[in-house]
């Protein structure tokens, strides 16, 4: 068990590059993780680490020990844990991070039946639009649309996030509906900062692409400030549908340029496959995945009444 110790410590060291920030996730002092460390060169024979004061960087023995002692640690962690839970139940803490526009309004009937099904894990969440590294944050996973920033950590898609242009029924009659994506330069409009394409777009019709840079009167992280922004008749905006869906299906909000689509993302768990939560973690991500279909169901009601086309178009 010391030498598992050991090993599941030199990984948690390389994968957030910190020894304080290890120990601050295993709850340990500096001083045994180093220890611990040092124990498992002592054993290899070898240095896994070139520490100096501001950078820990594997060293060669280290990067080509690594990948065995992902997998080892994974498969240990799971094994404990399945053991430990099928004789008592699964209990502890998972830490999530998750996207601010899915967790309004769509999240917490999830929590309640997870909990109503697993009542002895406990939740913590944390919700911003920042794009995490779950290891280094310290979380089991993030739910995002990013792609996953090394590929030691796992991505799963759970559903896609589509994304539209659209305006309230007032403005469109004030300002005139564009007829073209090109049209929406002459526009106000309400853009989110976060997409991994940043200020580029690129809409689909009949098999063509017309890709152009927008600049925008309200740019923002929120895409609920832009919901917002929208119904108060200020401009047109993008949204993901998980955010604008009710308010179309409603008709406080219009869909603009219908037929150029908008590429989607997938929203994924992001884990690292080490987690000390494996089990607890699978639970949680397995009870997504079958809350949703390939079609969430903000989607079907506007593809049922002809708001949205049935396809989808990936980002590249």
């Amino acid at each position: 068990m010391d030498r598992l110790e050991n090993i599941e410590t030199f990984v948690r060291v390389a994968q957030t590059q910190s020894f304080a920030e290890a120990a601050r996730q295993l709850r340990l002092s500096k001083s045994v993780v180093t220890s611990r460390v040092k124990q498992l060169e002592d054993h290899v024979g070898a240095p896994l680490f070139h520490r100096s004061t501001r950078v820990v960087r594997l060293s060669d023995v280290g990067q080509a020990f690594l990948r065995d002692c992902v997998e080892l640690v994974g498969r240990a962690n799971d094994i404990l844990d399945q053991m430990r839970d099928a004789k008592d139940g699964p209990t502890g803490t998972l830490r999530v991070h998750a996207l601010t526009g899915f967790v309004l309004g769509h999240f917490a009937t999830l929590l309640r039946a997870f909990q109503s099904s697993f009542p002895d894990i406990h939740l913590e969440l944390i919700v911003s639009d920042a794009v995490v590294d779950p290891v280094k944050a310290g979380v089991d996973c993030a739910l995002q649309i990013f792609p996953a920033a090394s590929t030691e950590l796992v991505s799963r898609p759970l559903f896609p996030v589509r994304r539209v242009f659209c305006a309230t029924p007032d403005y469109l009659r004030a300002h005139g509906r564009p007829a073209s994506p090109r049209e929406l330069h002459k526009h106000t409009l309400g853009l989110y900062s976060g997409y991994p394409t940043r200020d580029r777009w690129t809409f689909h019709h009949g098999g063509e692409q017309v890709t152009m840079y927008m600049s925008a009167a309200l740019l923002t992280n929120s895409v609920h400030l832009l919901r917002e922004y929208a119904m108060e008749h200020a401009g047109i905006v993008c949204l993901p549908t998980l955010v604008a869906g009710e308010a179309i299906l409603r008709g406080d909000l219009e869909v603009v340029l219908p037929a150029h689509q908008l590429s989607s993302f997938s929203l994924s768990a992001v884990y690292a496959g080490t987690s000390r939560n494996a089990f607890k973690l699978r639970l949680f991500i397995e009870h997504l995945t079958h809350a949703f279909s390939r079609v969430p169901p903000w989607d079907a009601a506007m593809i049922e009444r002809g708001l949205l086309p049935p396809g989808l178009i990936w980002d590249a």
